[in-house]
């Protein structure tokens, strides 16, 4: 779903490996399709992220970031979180916001702060 020149993607079922593939190849043509500057990924529905899934939804993020949009991961529930935490799985360098408002908040921010400057984490462009 577009919302200005963000796309919304809502996984609202667990994916198989196979899957999660076809989401990440769909997302990213989707994002020059429509020349989105930013991607929120709402994973809310999910009750599990495990390292493939981790790693593909880093993979779409560098992938957008390759193509001019930012991407922010919403909807992480406490236990998954949890849980990832506790085996070492991350998100990397993908933010990630509480819900879809915060998330369109951070990339409002982003699409305020020019291109180069200094990330807010502290990294140089």
């Amino acid at each position: 779903m577009r919302q200005g020149s963000n796309l919304l993607a809502s996984v609202h079922t667990a994916l198989n490996d196979t899957e999660l593939v076809r989401f990440e190849r769909d997302l990213v043509s989707q994002i020059g399709e429509h020349r989105s500057r930013g991607v929120i990924i709402d994973v809310a529905a999910l009750d599990v992220i495990d390292s493939f899934a981790a790693l593909t939804l880093r993979r779409i993020a560098e992938m957008a970031r390759l193509r001019g949009a930012q991407t922010v991961l919403v909807g992480i529930q406490p236990e998954v979180a949890f849980t990832m935490v506790r085996l070492g799985i991350g998100t990397g360098d993908v933010p990630t916001a509480l819900d879809l408002d915060e998330g369109l908040e951070m990339l409002a921010r982003d699409a305020d702060t020019p291109r180069n400057a200094p990330r807010e984490r502290g990294e140089a462009t």
